[in-house]
């Protein structure tokens, strides 16, 4: 086996030499009459040692201080010099096979893809003629090679070829290699899957404008079914693998749901967000969430579906959604754990400037100061943010840039800040200031309101 190896390199390894050879001639780098100088060195080294009881040792180090050229140069984004060192790094490997069998084919793939990838004079062709031969090195990686090749055509919009190649990928065999690469296989029929699923998504939008313009197309109707049978079988088998699938799933689902089996959506939906074995995934119960509430699901389901992706992100923009539902409960203890949701939103970056956060935690604010009831909610809430909150959201120079941008936003922060902080707050002063500079109405209310109420900060700082 090692001996077919050997020659399957070496007959292998002259193609791909001379390939980025002639690379390199279509940019200059190296000229057929020469050799570079750094390959110079490495050259004279290997020949001066060649007798030498050191040979392997040597001729090894001298690989690897050429494949550290090669990785510098990509490091570096020097397409033109990587292509050059790749190309005396397989003539090295050339040489050195004769004497014990190697492994190159995963660097030699791996480093070569980037090149091609990035150099200026690389075209699809060369790219595709480069894959062809890495497709022959090793069939522990055949299909991971043809996934990456699917990958770069659908890169460059080649949908056909994408999928053809998927296609093939999907009909090899190789003794107990296609057992062992079961995952992979299943990877390449869940992307042929999802290319079915585009297709089936473009024949659905002739159909539907075909049905607005009072038309009928029996062969159009045809071929989306037959999509979506392709599609849905090559997508509900990787699903079922442990994993991260969110646009497999999306894809799947939203076929089911065109055919109206709501039930087998929910399940699968349901299976991806809470099944254990799958690793933690907000986006899963975005889905989920957001299929509930298409299919006008209880409140109850909405609120612990959103409750599990709060403990997860509660950064996530569906917090304001949870909150505003939260609110509108008359149980105290959701009303309680709205606070808290909306609180722990505004703690991120992501949230700073977004009004109808704000504005979800003024409303509260100013209906728990109005009644004077559960201030020890906004107190608990502020004691673990009054050393940070202040400068974070509530300093003047915000007030300034806040007042510039966005009127809404200054006020909804203003109130909020009048009340946590007090009439003195700088954030506040300068707002309210400004607001009544421009004799905008709802900004002397609010004034007024902070100042009524100027007894509730001292009882929520504890003064």
């Amino acid at each position: 086996m090692a001996e077919q190896q050997k020659s399957q390199w070496s007959r292998t390894g002259g193609k791909l030499r001379k390939y980025l050879l002639h690379l390199c001639f279509q940019t200059h780098v190296i000229h057929s009459s020469q050799t570079p100088d750094w390959a110079k060195g490495i050259k004279d080294s290997q020949e001066g040692i060649a007798s030498s009881r050191e040979h392997k040792l040597s001729f090894k180090k001298s690989k690897e201080v050429c494949l550290s050229y090669v990785q510098d140069a990509i490091l570096q984004k020097q397409w033109k010099r990587a292509a050059e060192f790749l190309t005396f790094y397989i003539e090295s490997l050339e040489k050195d096979y004769s004497i014990e069998y190697m492994g190159p084919s995963e660097i030699i793939w791996r480093i070569g893809t980037e090149i091609l990838c990035n150099h200026s004079h690389s075209s699809i062709g060369e790219f595709n003629s480069f894959i062809e031969q890495m497709k022959t090195l090793g069939v522990k990686r055949y299909l991971k090679v043809c996934l990456e090749h699917a990958f770069h055509l659908l890169c460059n919009g080649l949908i056909d070829e994408a999928y053809q190649n998927l296609s093939l990928a999907e009909s090899w065999r190789f003794g107990e290699q296609t057992t062992a690469q079961d995952k992979e296989m299943k990877l390449v029929q869940a992307y042929r899957g999802l290319l079915d699923y585009y297709s089936w998504s473009k024949q659905k939008n002739i159909l539907l404008e075909y049905e607005q313009d009072g038309l009928e197309d029996s062969s159009v109707e045809r071929e989306m079914h037959s999509c979506f049978r392709k599609a849905a079988m090559g997508l509900k088998e990787i699903i079922k693998i442990p994993g991260v699938w969110d646009l497999f799933v999306k894809s799947y689902v939203d076929l089911l749901e065109f055919y109206g089996d709501h039930q087998e959506a929910r399940e699968v939906l349901s299976e991806y967000a809470y099944n254990s074995k799958f690793p933690a995934n907000p986006n899963a119960h975005v889905y989920f969430y957001q299929f509930l509430k298409r299919h006008g699901a209880s409140k109850k389901s909405l609120v612990s579906a959103l409750k599990i992706l709060h403990d997860i992100v509660p950064s996530h923009e569906l917090m304001i959604d949870f909150n505003i539902m939260l609110q509108k409960s008359k149980k105290r203890k959701k009303r309680r754990l709205g606070l808290e949701v909306i609180f722990a939103a505004l703690d991120y970056a992501g949230s700073k400037e977004n009004v109808k956060a704000w504005s979800c935690l003024a409303r509260q604010v100013k209906q728990i100061v109005i009644s004077e009831k559960h201030l020890d909610w906004i107190k608990e809430e502020w004691n673990s943010r009054k050393d940070w909150w202040p400068a974070f959201h509530f300093s003047r120079y915000l007030a300034k840039r806040n007042w510039q941008e966005n009127e809404s936003l200054t006020y909804e922060k203003a109130l909020v800040a009048g009340v946590l902080l007090g009439k003195d707050c700088k954030y506040f002063k300068y707002v309210s200031h400004q607001g009544c500079k421009a004799q905008v109405k709802r900004f002397r209310t609010l004034k007024k309101f902070v100042n009524r109420h100027s007894p509730v900060y001292l009882r929520i700082s504890g003064l």
